[in-house]
């Protein structure tokens, strides 16, 4: 009698015990399932914006970029929401009517008004950059050069953004900010980081893409050479960015825009008053030529006019003018070799102006009558003036956007004045959202499962002795 009711009782406690353990499992599960959830779920959108306007030789172009506060130095989370481009010609051209400058940038800073939510315009910065146009002015006057900036500051300054100034940047600094964006735009800067460590590695040693830019007055070729020596101190700059050293190659040639190279050539053809295009793809190739002086290279390798130039190395992006003459002529496929865009060219050369004018109707005129110059220069530049050959002709991209966001060098000049480019590699967590997520049901659904069969062991043990009985 004694054995039964001391058996009893260790059968209720044994059934109350096994109880709380079972609920407390239950709980613990539940809360573990809500901290992952709750704590690693994404924030409410706390976002940034910054402006730059890109005041070339030809026109100027706003741009506006958002990027989320929380994550602004990790690569490839800046992009691009508006570009407005400004009604006219570059602001160098205004240096005789200086007070129309105020109107002629108001309907794109008034589109960054609408743009940008007003609680966050006072704390979006403005940034101006002036490219080879205004180069060109400042050699020229440096008085007229500095009038054009002084009125453009102070019509910005109106606005109710951050002004961080204008100012005009070298060519150097345009090339590089132009390799900076493709790669930064192309995730060529970031690292992964190992599950359950916090060292990141580098994936694939990726190498960075090369940086070709074409503008109306300039033209730059920009890129990290493979074991090689810059011979030339001027070409050279230092990166550290995001833990890595970059040795870059950079160097921007002044009046081989495509305008500027059209005038130069022009200026070498003038022998009467009218000139007339004869649709010759050979003669006009061969004048493009002489444009490049190759007769002297004081390095062991140049481009042309005896500026050091290091063998070409790795894939190459090429934007801005680059991009929207071959977009034009239908010649930015990966798939169409170097000897067939040659041969493309040569034949819309050839065709008659009036069937021209036919076939692209809604082209101005003033822009279609260039086009033959502007891809013939293109390719003669590439071939002659770079040293691209028919092998490495595959390695050229013609890009006009990455990701939503335009290629040139406006993102990177900010992300340089704004520094969301840090010299080190953030620390970041080992997994993903969603992963990270994953894991924790997956584990939480583990335990359950043991807490129950524990339970099962403990409450009716006798099904499992008969099994292995």
């Amino acid at each position: 009698m004694e054995d039964t009711k001391e058996s009893n009782v260790k059968t209720f406690c044994s059934k109350n015990i096994l109880a709380i353990l079972g609920f407390s499992s239950i709980i613990a599960v539940i809360a573990l399932l809500a901290v992952g959830l709750t704590q690693n779920k994404a924030l409410p959108e706390n976002v940034k914006y910054g402006i730059v306007l890109d005041a070339g030789s030809s026109h100027t172009s706003l741009y506006i970029y958002k990027w989320p506060a929380e994550k602004e130095n990790d690569t490839g989370v800046v992009h691009q929401v508006e570009e407005c481009r400004v009604k006219g010609p570059g602001i160098s051209k205004f240096v005789q009517k200086v007070n129309e400058i105020g109107i002629y940038l108001t309907d794109c800073m008034e589109r960054a008004r609408e743009v940008i939510p007003r609680s966050q315009h006072q704390e979006t910065p403005v940034y101006l950059g002036a490219t080879a146009g205004m180069r060109l002015l400042r050699m020229e006057s440096e008085e007229l050069a500095d009038r054009v900036l002084d009125v453009v500051e102070r019509s910005l300054s109106n606005y109710p953004f951050d002004f961080q100034g204008a100012r005009i940047i070298t060519g150097q600094e345009e090339g590089a900010y132009g390799w900076i964006t493709i790669n930064y735009l192309l995730g060529k800067f970031s690292q992964k980081t190992r599950w359950f460590s916090i060292v990141p590695y580098e994936t694939n040693n990726q190498e960075t893409f090369g940086a070709l830019d074409l503008g109306g007055a300039s033209t730059q070729v920009t890129f990290v050479p493979q074991n090689q020596t810059i011979e030339s101190p001027d070409n050279a700059l230092q990166f550290r960015l995001y833990g890595k050293d970059y040795n870059v190659y950079t160097h921007s040639f002044l009046c081989y825009g495509k305008d500027q190279a059209l005038w130069q050539k022009l200026a070498k053809d003038i022998q009467q008053f009218e000139i007339q295009g004869i649709g010759n793809y050979q003669q006009c190739h061969q004048s493009i030529l002489e444009l490049f002086n190759t007769s002297y290279c004081p390095y062991s390798q140049c481009a042309f006019n005896g500026i050091f130039l290091p063998p070409l190395q790795g894939d190459f992006g090429a934007f801005s003018a680059f991009y929207f003459v071959m977009k034009f002529l239908n010649l930015t496929s990966e798939k169409v070799s170097q000897e067939k865009v040659t041969e493309m060219m040569k034949k819309f050369c050839a065709q008659p102006w009036e069937e021209i004018k036919t076939s692209y109707a809604g082209v101005k005129e003033k822009y279609l009558s260039e086009y033959c110059f502007s891809g013939t220069y293109i390719l003669s530049l590439l071939l002659q003036g770079y040293h691209f050959t028919a092998d490495s002709w595959e390695h050229i991209h013609f890009i006009g956007k990455i990701q939503g966001s335009d290629a040139g060098w406006t993102l990177g000049y900010m992300l340089n004045l704004t520094n969301m480019i840090p010299a080190e590699q953030p620390l970041s967590t080992p997994l993903s959202h969603s992963t990270y997520v994953f894991l924790m049901v997956l584990f939480s659904l583990v335990l359950f499962t043991v807490a129950i069969i524990g339970l099962l062991i403990f409450h009716k043990p006798s099904y499992f002795w008969k099994d292995m009985v």
